[in-house]
Protein backbone atom coordinates (compact mmCIF):
# COMPACT_ATOMS: atom_id res chain seq x y z
CA UNK A 1 0.00 0.00 0.00
CA UNK A 2 0.91 3.88 -0.14
CA UNK A 3 2.85 5.03 2.20
CA UNK A 4 1.84 8.16 3.48
CA UNK A 5 3.17 10.96 5.51
CA UNK A 6 1.53 13.70 8.02
CA UNK A 7 3.69 16.88 7.61
CA UNK A 8 0.71 19.29 8.96
CA UNK A 9 -1.56 21.30 6.73
CA UNK A 10 -5.24 20.12 4.84
CA UNK A 11 -4.09 18.42 1.83
CA UNK A 12 -6.58 18.63 -0.64
CA UNK A 13 -8.83 15.51 -1.73
CA UNK A 14 -7.27 12.62 -2.88
CA UNK A 15 -8.17 9.94 -4.88
CA UNK A 16 -8.48 6.30 -3.73
CA UNK A 17 -4.42 4.90 -3.44
CA UNK A 18 -3.41 1.56 -4.01
CA UNK A 19 0.05 1.53 -5.78
CA UNK A 20 2.66 -0.18 -4.70
CA UNK A 21 5.73 0.35 -1.93
CA UNK A 22 7.23 2.63 -5.18
CA UNK A 23 4.66 5.27 -3.94
CA UNK A 24 5.14 7.05 -1.03
CA UNK A 25 2.64 10.60 -0.27
CA UNK A 26 3.69 13.42 2.06
CA UNK A 27 1.52 16.31 3.24
CA UNK A 28 3.08 19.51 4.02
CA UNK A 29 1.85 23.07 4.51
CA UNK A 30 -1.24 22.11 3.14
CA UNK A 31 -0.25 20.54 -0.16
CA UNK A 32 0.31 17.22 -1.26
CA UNK A 33 3.09 15.51 -2.96
CA UNK A 34 2.89 11.62 -4.44
CA UNK A 35 6.58 10.54 -4.33
CA UNK A 36 7.60 7.77 -7.45
CA UNK A 37 10.48 5.83 -7.26
CA UNK A 38 11.16 4.72 -10.07
CA UNK A 39 13.90 2.44 -12.07
CA UNK A 40 15.88 4.62 -14.81
CA UNK A 41 15.54 0.93 -17.35
CA UNK A 42 12.25 -0.86 -16.06
CA UNK A 43 9.00 -0.76 -18.02
CA UNK A 44 6.96 -2.10 -14.69
CA UNK A 45 8.18 1.72 -13.12
CA UNK A 46 6.81 3.38 -17.10
CA UNK A 47 3.88 1.88 -16.94
CA UNK A 48 3.29 2.97 -13.20
CA UNK A 49 4.08 6.39 -13.49
CA UNK A 50 1.43 6.77 -16.40
CA UNK A 51 -1.26 4.74 -13.89
CA UNK A 52 -0.25 7.46 -10.42
CA UNK A 53 -0.45 10.17 -13.07
CA UNK A 54 -3.77 9.49 -14.32
CA UNK A 55 -4.94 8.61 -11.24
CA UNK A 56 -4.02 11.63 -9.36
CA UNK A 57 -5.14 14.31 -11.60
CA UNK A 58 -2.08 16.49 -10.56
CA UNK A 59 -1.90 19.92 -10.57
CA UNK A 60 1.77 19.63 -11.73
CA UNK A 61 4.18 16.87 -12.40
CA UNK A 62 8.05 16.70 -10.97
CA UNK A 63 10.44 15.22 -12.84
CA UNK A 64 14.15 14.31 -12.12
CA UNK A 65 15.77 15.26 -14.99
CA UNK A 66 17.42 19.04 -16.20
CA UNK A 67 16.96 20.75 -19.66
CA UNK A 68 19.95 18.95 -20.60
CA UNK A 69 19.23 15.39 -19.73
CA UNK A 70 15.46 16.02 -20.81
CA UNK A 71 16.81 16.89 -24.66
CA UNK A 72 19.13 13.90 -24.64
CA UNK A 73 16.58 11.44 -23.73
CA UNK A 74 13.63 13.53 -25.86
CA UNK A 75 15.53 13.99 -28.99
CA UNK A 76 16.50 10.96 -30.42
CA UNK A 77 18.43 12.66 -33.66
CA UNK A 78 20.47 14.92 -31.32
CA UNK A 79 23.49 12.48 -30.92
CA UNK A 80 23.79 11.98 -34.39
CA UNK A 81 23.31 15.40 -35.72
CA UNK A 82 26.56 16.40 -32.69
CA UNK A 83 28.84 18.27 -33.72
CA UNK A 84 32.60 15.99 -32.70
CA UNK A 85 34.89 19.13 -34.13
CA UNK A 86 32.68 21.51 -31.94
CA UNK A 87 33.05 19.52 -28.75
CA UNK A 88 36.70 18.87 -29.12
CA UNK A 89 37.22 22.57 -29.89
CA UNK A 90 35.70 23.36 -26.17
CA UNK A 91 38.09 20.71 -25.23
CA UNK A 92 34.92 18.65 -23.60
CA UNK A 93 35.92 15.41 -25.27
CA UNK A 94 36.70 13.71 -21.60
CA UNK A 95 33.18 14.77 -20.00
CA UNK A 96 31.47 12.87 -23.57
CA UNK A 97 33.90 9.97 -22.89
CA UNK A 98 32.55 9.43 -20.11
CA UNK A 99 29.21 10.74 -20.19
CA UNK A 100 29.10 7.11 -23.23
CA UNK A 101 30.78 5.05 -20.20
CA UNK A 102 27.97 5.41 -18.55
CA UNK A 103 25.05 5.45 -21.16
CA UNK A 104 26.58 2.11 -22.09
CA UNK A 105 26.59 1.44 -19.03
CA UNK A 106 22.59 1.61 -18.61
CA UNK A 107 21.77 0.63 -22.42
CA UNK A 108 23.29 -3.11 -21.75
CA UNK A 109 20.66 -3.25 -18.42
CA UNK A 110 18.01 -1.81 -20.50
CA UNK A 111 18.55 -4.31 -23.04
CA UNK A 112 18.32 -7.35 -20.55
CA UNK A 113 15.41 -5.55 -19.17
CA UNK A 114 13.69 -4.92 -22.74
CA UNK A 115 13.04 -1.26 -22.25
CA UNK A 116 15.81 1.74 -23.03
CA UNK A 117 16.99 3.84 -20.28
CA UNK A 118 14.73 7.54 -19.15
CA UNK A 119 11.91 5.74 -20.21
CA UNK A 120 10.05 6.18 -17.19
CA UNK A 121 10.93 9.68 -17.30
CA UNK A 122 9.55 10.57 -20.72
CA UNK A 123 6.18 8.65 -20.27
CA UNK A 124 5.63 11.14 -17.31
CA UNK A 125 6.25 14.05 -19.67
CA UNK A 126 4.49 12.39 -22.21
CA UNK A 127 1.49 11.79 -20.12
CA UNK A 128 1.37 15.12 -18.20
CA UNK A 129 1.32 16.49 -21.84
CA UNK A 130 -1.96 14.92 -22.66
CA UNK A 131 -3.88 15.63 -19.98
CA UNK A 132 -2.25 19.36 -19.63
CA UNK A 133 -0.75 18.86 -16.90
CA UNK A 134 2.42 21.58 -16.70
CA UNK A 135 5.72 20.26 -16.03
CA UNK A 136 8.85 21.24 -14.30
CA UNK A 137 11.98 19.45 -14.32
CA UNK A 138 13.39 19.81 -11.13
CA UNK A 139 17.18 18.58 -11.20
CA UNK A 140 20.14 20.58 -10.87
CA UNK A 141 22.22 20.86 -14.37
CA UNK A 142 24.15 17.68 -15.00
CA UNK A 143 27.31 19.66 -15.60
CA UNK A 144 27.22 21.35 -12.66
CA UNK A 145 26.73 18.06 -10.30
CA UNK A 146 29.51 16.40 -12.83
CA UNK A 147 31.98 19.63 -12.19
CA UNK A 148 31.33 19.55 -8.21
CA UNK A 149 31.92 15.77 -8.70
CA UNK A 150 35.03 16.11 -10.01
CA UNK A 151 36.27 18.72 -7.96
CA UNK A 152 35.60 17.11 -4.71
CA UNK A 153 37.77 14.48 -5.77
CA UNK A 154 41.78 14.58 -4.68
CA UNK A 155 43.96 13.73 -7.56
CA UNK A 156 44.62 10.23 -6.59
CA UNK A 157 40.69 9.70 -5.92
CA UNK A 158 40.14 11.03 -9.64
CA UNK A 159 42.71 8.59 -11.24
CA UNK A 160 41.04 5.45 -9.36
CA UNK A 161 37.67 6.88 -10.44
CA UNK A 162 38.79 7.13 -14.06
CA UNK A 163 40.40 3.55 -13.52
CA UNK A 164 37.12 2.24 -12.12
CA UNK A 165 34.60 4.00 -15.26
CA UNK A 166 36.93 2.46 -17.46
CA UNK A 167 37.02 -0.79 -16.04
CA UNK A 168 33.01 -1.00 -15.89
CA UNK A 169 33.38 -1.16 -19.32
CA UNK A 170 34.56 -4.82 -19.43
CA UNK A 171 32.53 -5.98 -16.35
CA UNK A 172 29.82 -7.83 -18.19
CA UNK A 173 28.07 -10.22 -15.83
CA UNK A 174 24.97 -12.28 -16.71
CA UNK A 175 21.82 -11.39 -15.18
CA UNK A 176 19.43 -14.29 -13.84
CA UNK A 177 15.76 -14.03 -13.58
CA UNK A 178 16.37 -13.01 -10.21
CA UNK A 179 18.68 -10.02 -10.94
CA UNK A 180 16.66 -8.72 -13.26
CA UNK A 181 13.60 -8.67 -11.09
CA UNK A 182 15.28 -6.82 -8.27
CA UNK A 183 16.55 -4.95 -10.72
CA UNK A 184 13.14 -3.67 -11.98
CA UNK A 185 12.51 -2.50 -8.54
CA UNK A 186 15.26 0.04 -7.85
CA UNK A 187 17.00 2.90 -9.76
CA UNK A 188 20.06 1.18 -10.97
CA UNK A 189 21.92 4.37 -11.87
CA UNK A 190 20.89 5.44 -8.29
CA UNK A 191 22.16 1.89 -6.46
CA UNK A 192 25.12 2.88 -8.84
CA UNK A 193 25.64 5.75 -7.48
CA UNK A 194 25.57 4.72 -3.85
CA UNK A 195 28.14 2.00 -5.06
CA UNK A 196 30.72 4.76 -5.78
CA UNK A 197 29.51 6.80 -2.97
CA UNK A 198 31.07 3.90 -0.62
CA UNK A 199 34.22 4.10 -2.29
CA UNK A 200 34.30 7.52 -2.74
CA UNK A 201 32.65 9.83 -0.04
CA UNK A 202 32.86 12.76 -2.00
CA UNK A 203 31.04 12.04 -4.74
CA UNK A 204 27.83 10.38 -2.65
CA UNK A 205 27.72 14.21 -1.03
CA UNK A 206 27.09 15.95 -4.71
CA UNK A 207 25.12 13.11 -6.48
CA UNK A 208 23.21 11.66 -4.34
CA UNK A 209 22.79 13.97 -0.71
CA UNK A 210 23.01 17.52 -2.74
CA UNK A 211 20.92 16.48 -5.45
CA UNK A 212 18.30 14.90 -2.39
CA UNK A 213 18.30 18.50 -1.32
CA UNK A 214 18.17 20.08 -4.50
CA UNK A 215 15.34 18.18 -5.98
CA UNK A 216 13.12 18.73 -2.59
CA UNK A 217 13.58 22.46 -2.64
CA UNK A 218 13.13 22.71 -6.83
CA UNK A 219 9.78 20.00 -5.91
CA UNK A 220 8.72 22.84 -3.01
CA UNK A 221 9.09 25.56 -4.76
CA UNK A 222 6.50 24.21 -7.65
CA UNK A 223 2.71 25.14 -8.12
CA UNK A 224 0.09 22.92 -7.38
CA UNK A 225 -1.80 21.84 -4.27
CA UNK A 226 -1.19 17.91 -5.49
CA UNK A 227 2.15 17.44 -7.30
CA UNK A 228 3.00 14.44 -8.58
CA UNK A 229 6.61 14.00 -8.19
CA UNK A 230 8.88 11.36 -10.34
CA UNK A 231 12.45 10.57 -9.24
CA UNK A 232 15.02 7.47 -8.92
CA UNK A 233 13.81 5.36 -6.04
CA UNK A 234 17.24 6.18 -4.48
CA UNK A 235 16.12 10.01 -3.45
CA UNK A 236 12.92 8.93 -2.48
CA UNK A 237 13.94 8.57 1.04
CA UNK A 238 15.58 11.67 0.99
CA UNK A 239 13.12 13.86 -0.88
CA UNK A 240 10.60 13.18 1.45
CA UNK A 241 12.41 13.72 4.31
CA UNK A 242 12.72 17.01 3.41
CA UNK A 243 9.74 17.56 2.29
CA UNK A 244 8.37 16.51 5.79
CA UNK A 245 10.39 18.65 7.82
CA UNK A 246 10.49 21.80 5.44
CA UNK A 247 13.87 22.07 5.05
CA UNK A 248 15.21 25.24 3.86
CA UNK A 249 18.13 25.25 1.12
CA UNK A 250 20.15 27.70 -0.10
CA UNK A 251 20.09 26.53 -4.25
CA UNK A 252 22.68 29.14 -5.34
CA UNK A 253 25.45 27.28 -3.13
CA UNK A 254 24.22 24.10 -4.11
CA UNK A 255 24.65 25.43 -8.49
CA UNK A 256 28.33 27.18 -7.50
CA UNK A 257 31.28 25.34 -9.13
CA UNK A 258 33.76 25.68 -6.80
CA UNK A 259 37.03 27.03 -7.95
CA UNK A 260 39.62 24.68 -9.61
CA UNK A 261 42.92 23.89 -7.90
CA UNK A 262 45.68 26.15 -8.75
CA UNK A 263 48.21 23.41 -8.48
CA UNK A 264 47.66 21.92 -12.39
CA UNK A 265 47.84 25.68 -13.55
CA UNK A 266 51.06 25.44 -11.48
CA UNK A 267 52.46 22.56 -12.87
CA UNK A 268 51.17 23.02 -16.08
CA UNK A 269 53.51 26.37 -16.41
CA UNK A 270 56.15 25.06 -14.13
CA UNK A 271 57.33 22.29 -16.48
CA UNK A 272 57.67 24.09 -19.84
CA UNK A 273 59.40 26.90 -17.78
CA UNK A 274 61.73 24.42 -16.77
CA UNK A 275 62.82 23.20 -19.74
CA UNK A 276 62.54 26.48 -21.75
CA UNK A 277 64.85 27.82 -18.70
CA UNK A 278 67.17 24.68 -18.74
CA UNK A 279 67.72 24.95 -22.29
CA UNK A 280 68.55 28.78 -22.64
CA UNK A 281 71.15 28.16 -19.94
CA UNK A 282 72.76 25.03 -21.86
CA UNK A 283 72.97 27.74 -24.85
CA UNK A 284 74.37 30.56 -22.17
CA UNK A 285 76.65 28.04 -20.87
CA UNK A 286 77.54 25.84 -23.87
CA UNK A 287 76.52 27.77 -26.87
CA UNK A 288 73.68 27.57 -29.75
CA UNK A 289 74.63 24.67 -30.84
CA UNK A 290 74.70 22.62 -27.89
CA UNK A 291 70.93 24.50 -27.42
CA UNK A 292 70.02 23.93 -30.71
CA UNK A 293 70.89 20.07 -30.01
CA UNK A 294 68.14 19.88 -27.04
CA UNK A 295 66.04 21.59 -28.37
CA UNK A 296 66.21 18.69 -31.42
CA UNK A 297 66.40 15.97 -28.76
CA UNK A 298 62.86 17.22 -27.38
CA UNK A 299 60.84 17.63 -30.39
CA UNK A 300 61.94 13.86 -31.74
CA UNK A 301 61.62 13.16 -27.78
CA UNK A 302 57.98 13.92 -28.10
CA UNK A 303 57.07 13.92 -31.84
CA UNK A 304 58.32 10.38 -32.35
CA UNK A 305 55.97 8.65 -29.65
CA UNK A 306 53.12 11.21 -30.46
CA UNK A 307 53.04 10.34 -34.00
CA UNK A 308 53.82 6.30 -33.12
CA UNK A 309 50.49 6.88 -30.85
CA UNK A 310 48.63 8.13 -33.62
CA UNK A 311 49.71 5.01 -35.69
CA UNK A 312 48.60 2.72 -33.33
CA UNK A 313 45.07 4.56 -33.37
CA UNK A 314 45.20 3.77 -37.33
CA UNK A 315 44.64 7.87 -37.52
CA UNK A 316 44.44 9.11 -40.82
CA UNK A 317 48.12 9.55 -41.51
CA UNK A 318 47.62 13.80 -42.12
CA UNK A 319 46.88 13.20 -38.12
CA UNK A 320 49.96 11.12 -37.53
CA UNK A 321 52.47 14.18 -39.49
CA UNK A 322 50.14 16.56 -37.38
CA UNK A 323 51.08 14.64 -33.88
CA UNK A 324 54.46 14.73 -34.66
CA UNK A 325 54.98 18.52 -35.56
CA UNK A 326 52.45 19.64 -32.67
CA UNK A 327 53.73 17.73 -29.72
CA UNK A 328 56.55 19.17 -29.21
CA UNK A 329 55.14 22.59 -28.74
CA UNK A 330 51.61 21.69 -27.16
CA UNK A 331 53.95 20.01 -24.20
CA UNK A 332 55.30 23.87 -24.02
CA UNK A 333 51.83 24.78 -22.96
CA UNK A 334 48.83 24.05 -20.71
CA UNK A 335 46.38 25.75 -22.45
CA UNK A 336 45.90 22.80 -25.31
CA UNK A 337 47.31 19.51 -25.46
CA UNK A 338 48.29 17.64 -28.50
CA UNK A 339 45.73 14.81 -28.28
CA UNK A 340 42.63 17.57 -28.93
CA UNK A 341 45.09 19.21 -31.43
CA UNK A 342 44.98 15.52 -33.04
CA UNK A 343 41.50 14.26 -31.94
CA UNK A 344 40.11 17.69 -34.24
CA UNK A 345 42.57 16.92 -37.10
CA UNK A 346 41.11 13.05 -36.93
CA UNK A 347 37.86 14.51 -37.26
CA UNK A 348 38.07 16.89 -39.92
CA UNK A 349 39.62 13.98 -41.97
CA UNK A 350 37.34 11.04 -40.85
CA UNK A 351 34.31 12.33 -39.67
CA UNK A 352 32.12 9.51 -38.03
CA UNK A 353 28.93 8.75 -39.75
CA UNK A 354 25.42 8.52 -38.22
CA UNK A 355 25.46 5.05 -38.26
CA UNK A 356 28.91 4.91 -35.76
CA UNK A 357 27.38 7.79 -33.81
CA UNK A 358 24.24 5.66 -33.35
CA UNK A 359 26.22 2.43 -32.39
CA UNK A 360 28.63 4.04 -29.88
CA UNK A 361 27.25 2.98 -27.00
CA UNK A 362 27.28 -0.51 -27.90
CA UNK A 363 30.48 -0.59 -29.66
CA UNK A 364 31.85 1.13 -26.72
CA UNK A 365 31.95 -2.26 -24.53
CA UNK A 366 33.49 -4.20 -27.00
CA UNK A 367 37.16 -3.12 -27.65
CA UNK A 368 37.89 -5.28 -31.10
CA UNK A 369 35.68 -2.17 -32.62
CA UNK A 370 37.43 0.39 -31.05
CA UNK A 371 39.21 1.05 -34.21
CA UNK A 372 36.43 0.19 -36.36
CA UNK A 373 34.11 3.17 -35.07
CA UNK A 374 35.39 6.46 -36.35
CA UNK A 375 34.32 8.59 -33.38
CA UNK A 376 35.90 6.02 -30.93
CA UNK A 377 38.69 5.94 -33.23
CA UNK A 378 38.78 9.78 -32.61
CA UNK A 379 39.05 9.05 -29.00
CA UNK A 380 41.54 6.50 -29.58
CA UNK A 381 44.09 9.02 -31.58
CA UNK A 382 43.43 11.43 -28.27
CA UNK A 383 44.42 9.34 -26.07
CA UNK A 384 46.97 7.35 -27.31
CA UNK A 385 48.34 10.76 -28.67
CA UNK A 386 48.74 12.22 -24.89
CA UNK A 387 50.21 9.37 -23.54
CA UNK A 388 52.93 9.52 -26.23
CA UNK A 389 53.36 13.06 -25.74
CA UNK A 390 53.63 12.46 -22.05
CA UNK A 391 56.44 9.94 -22.96
CA UNK A 392 58.45 12.39 -24.77
CA UNK A 393 57.71 15.26 -21.94
CA UNK A 394 59.58 12.73 -19.46
CA UNK A 395 61.67 10.92 -21.52
CA UNK A 396 63.11 14.84 -23.43
CA UNK A 397 62.72 16.71 -19.78
CA UNK A 398 65.14 14.11 -18.27
CA UNK A 399 67.36 13.95 -20.74
CA UNK A 400 67.95 18.05 -20.56
CA UNK A 401 67.90 18.29 -17.16
CA UNK A 402 71.03 15.94 -17.37
CA UNK A 403 72.82 17.98 -19.31
CA UNK A 404 72.58 20.85 -17.15
CA UNK A 405 75.04 18.93 -15.02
Amino acid sequence: MVNELEGGGAPPAAPDRAYADDVAVVRAAGREFVLVGTAHVSRESADLVRVVIEAEAPDRVCIELDDLRFKALSQKQRFESLDIREIIRQQQLLPLIFNLILSSYQKQLGVQLGVQPGTELLEAAQVAEERGVPVSLCDRDVRVTLRRAWGALTLWRKAQLIAALFGSLFDSPELSEDDLRELRQHDVVSKLMEELGAAFPALKQVLIDERDQYLAARIAAAEGQRVVVVVGAGHVRGIRRALEEGSRVDLTALEEVPPPSPWPKIIGWGIPAIILGSIVWIGWRDGAAAAGHNFSYWFLANGIPAMLGAFLALAHPATAAIAFVAAPFTSLTPLIGVGYVCAFAQAYYRPPLVRELREVASELRNPSRWWGNRLLRIFLVFTLTTIGSLIGTFVGGAEILRNLR
